[in-house]
């Protein structure tokens, strides 16, 4: 059992921000795609690194939270669009809900999701934080 944590983090999509870019139009995306929507066939697509930076589009507040995120709310999940372009959606930490903005300048950062059950499995995914000035 030692070895589970070392086997997700060997997993480059895990934990890095990684989309892809069709090589053929130059178009990023966000989760990765095998296939470009708008070159289809003539796609060929590469895995791109993305920087984890971005602004806030759009956001809201929740308050009344599904089953084991209860003890998190209010908490805020945000559209953000990366500096490459892409746009996704993701929960907003250390920031006080008071505070969140459009327009705000995030950067990712990888934090626990969730534990699962009696195994303690323990998930980590990205979410955005405010960026200093």
């Amino acid at each position: 059992m030692s070895n589970v944590p070392r086997f997700w983090r060997n997993l480059k999509r895990r934990y890095n921000l990684i989309g892809t870019k069709c090589l053929n139009c130059n178009e990023l995306y966000f989760p990765p795609r095998q296939l470009c929507p708008k070159c289809r066939r003539a796609s060929k697509i590469e895995d791109v690194q993305l920087k984890g930076r971005g602004e806030v589009l759009t956001y809201t507040i929740i308050h009344s939270a599904p089953k084991r995120f209860e003890g998190q709310t209010p908490y805020i999940m945000a559209i953000i669009q990366l500096e490459e372009g892409p746009k996704l959606t993701a929960q907003i930490v250390d920031c006080d809900p008071t505070e969140i903005d459009i327009g705000m300048k995030v950067e990712m950062v990888f934090r626990r999701i969730q534990e699962d059950g009696d195994a303690g499995l323990i998930y980590y995914g990205y979410k955005f934080r405010p960026i200093a000035n």
